[in-house]
């Protein structure tokens, strides 16, 4: 005899998955790399020198870095007749290559025949911090020089060691040097790895309410006007209906919706065209706004309405200029939001 399950095996239930590896806190909903398995670096930012002994028979040094982890190593750029050189470069290893317990960062002098060594920085792997958050700040030190007995020479080297992953703010601009097409213990100084960073894209919301004082354009002297909205992002373009109120001061109470990703170079470009006479657009007033300025919102709470203020196309002198023209303006409602977009990270992941 079969037994029925109980009925509430059937019921719905909430449920909260936790997307990425940290706890949510504040304003902060999920980062870069939440959704992708993590993979763990050993980076070493090396910032700058000084005080450096002078090497050459000259009096000058030239310095630069060697960073150097079992077989593989890199080197920053080399400046001439500086003793308080600043290179500010980041080089990564990859954990899963680390075959040495041991990172050494030495300081050279390039020579033509011999380069120079002026001493060098031991770190022990065991004793690296690891950074966590990827996001939070770790200031570098400043290491006196010594040579390989331990004998402290002149000068010191400003450095930062950590371990983090590939969402670690330094992981673009970072040298790999255990790339696997580098040679075991040359080269690796020129490969830079190739980063493909999860877009943060928003929904641009523009809901066109009005305008005010529009200056006609000539066929609207004689005809009854048919005034849109055209409104471009990038390579998006949106237009509205025509407006019902045949006038100057058209209304609309239309929303158009865009996709925008950061960081938001591009602005939303909005112009006023009548389309009366056939075949042909007359623009007669245009704004564009940076979307810098555009409020954000990750709930469904009310965004206020501004008015801006529209420029015209006029002939000045012969020429083709700008007037602003205080008196045209167009009435809008605009949002960047971000809440849809988290809801469908949500959906496919759930």
């Amino acid at each position: 005899m079969m037994h029925r399950p109980p009925h509430d095996d059937f019921s719905l239930k909430e449920t909260k998955p936790h997307l990425g590896g940290s706890k949510v806190t504040g304003d902060k909903l999920t980062s870069t790399y939440d959704l992708v398995e993590q993979m763990q670096y050993l980076y070493v930012r090396v910032v700058k020198a000084r005080d450096l002994p002078a090497k050459d028979v000259t009096g000058s040094c030239d310095p630069y870095a060697e960073v150097r982890l079992g077989n593989y190593k890199g080197t920053t750029r080399h400046f001439e007749n500086k003793s308080n050189p600043e290179w500010n470069q980041v080089f990564a290893f990859s954990r899963v290559r680390i075959q040495s317990t041991m990172l050494e960062v030495a300081v050279k002098d390039k020579d033509f025949v011999k380069d120079d060594f002026m001493g060098l920085v031991f770190f022990e792997l065991a004793k690296v911090p690891k950074r966590v958050p990827a996001d939070s700040h770790l200031a570098p030190q400043w290491y006196g020089l010594e040579d390989r007995k331990g004998n402290k020479l002149k000068g010191e080297v400003m450095l930062a060691v950590w371990l983090g992953t590939q969402a670690d703010d330094a992981f673009s601009e970072a040298w790999h040097l255990d790339d696997a097409s580098v040679g075991r213990v040359e080269g690796g100084a020129n490969i830079r790895s190739k980063v493909y960073h999860l877009p943060k894209l928003w929904y641009l919301r523009v809901n066109v309410i009005e305008a005010q004082g529009l200056i006609p354009s000539e066929t609207t002297i004689t005809k009854s006007p048919q005034l849109v909205v055209k409104a471009t992002l990038g390579n998006q373009t949106l237009i509205t209906k025509v407006s019902l109120s045949r006038s100057m001061n058209p209304i609309w109470n239309e929303e158009l919706m865009f996709v925008a990703e950061e960081p938001f170079e591009e602005p939303l470009k909005l112009s006023v065209e009548d389309r009366s006479a056939p075949y042909e657009s007359k623009v007669i007033g245009m704004c564009a706004i940076h979307l810098l300025s555009v409020e954000r919102r990750l709930d469904h709470r009310a965004i206020n309405t501004r008015w801006f203020d529209l420029d015209t196309d006029v002939i000045i002198d012969g020429e083709k200029g700008k007037e602003v023209k205080f008196s045209s303006r167009l009435h809008m409602a605009i949002c960047l939001e971000g809440l849809h977009f988290l809801a469908l990270i949500a959906t496919n992941t759930g």
